[in-house]
């Protein structure tokens, strides 16, 4: 929030009153005293825990994520699809929320694959001498004015590079 850069540029640098920030700001004292003591940039607001509609259902939207996600891409069943399934069973929340909850729950199962090991790079790391790659090829050269097909082996060795 750039409003609070400014009351901190305002009192720390060019040691204006907290009064005088008071007045420019419309904030109370209290609020800019504590923005200033916090030391954060940006205030964090806690957003209370509430119960959502859609908490009865979670387990079987979750199961029917877990079944869909095995299927292929084309077989399987969309939120929307999903959403209506829940109508029928009692649900009587919005289609927003559902499809929310199956956002998160795609983001958290690739954020598990990805700590998983899955992805993930292991660079291979070799000692001297320990291997090394070798292949053939075939290539033209004109050597004495003659195009003249040469056998060409090729050695890269693992450690080194080279």
């Amino acid at each position: 929030m750039a409003l609070l850069s400014v009351i901190r540029r305002w009192h720390f640098r060019e040691g204006m009153a907290i009064r005088e920030i008071e007045r420019r700001t419309g904030l109370s004292r209290n609020t800019i005293r504590k923005y200033l003591r916090a030391g954060t940039v940006e205030p964090q607001f806690k957003v209370p825990d509430r119960p959502s509609k859609l908490d009865p259902f979670a387990e079987k939207l979750s199961g029917w994520l877990r079944i869909e996600a095995g299927r292929s891409r084309k077989q399987r069943r969309t939120a929307k699809q999903m959403y209506a399934d829940l109508v029928t069973l009692g649900y009587d929340g919005s289609y927003n929320r559902v499809a929310a909850f199956a956002r998160e729950w795609k983001a958290d199962r690739q954020r598990d694959a990805q700590a998983s090991g899955r992805g993930t790079f292991v660079p291979l790391v070799f000692m001297p001498g320990e291997a090394f790659q070798f292949d053939w090829s075939e290539d033209w050269a004109i050597i004495a004015g003659e195009r003249t097909k040469l056998q060409v082996a090729h050695s890269k060795l693992s450690h080194s590079r080279a």
